[in-house]
């Protein structure tokens, strides 16, 4: 299967969301997402190179960390804005 880094943030998220689902505390779910970031960029996008591996998998890890907490944010400001009205 061939897949391109541009996915790599919606899986890593969705790892977090099912680790959530199973019962995984919220305050966790950042250090999932670079957990999960570290294991793609060592063993898929970098497998001979390990530092570059671990360097990508931190970048995505905290870019999927920092996607689906920017995005929760922004809706929940909308909700409340609509509710004041």
């Amino acid at each position: 299967m061939l897949m391109n880094e541009s996915i790599i943030v919606p899986i890593i998220i969705s790892v977090v969301e099912l680790a959530k689902g199973l019962g995984l505390p919220k305050k966790y779910s950042a250090l999932v997402a670079v957990g999960a970031g570290l294991l793609l960029g060592i063993f898929y996008l970098h497998p001979a190179d390990y530092k570059s591996g671990i360097f990508d998998g931190i970048v995505f890890g905290l870019t999927a960390a920092g996607l689906y907490s920017g995005t929760k944010n922004t809706f929940e400001q909308i909700r409340n804005t609509r509710k004041r009205k």
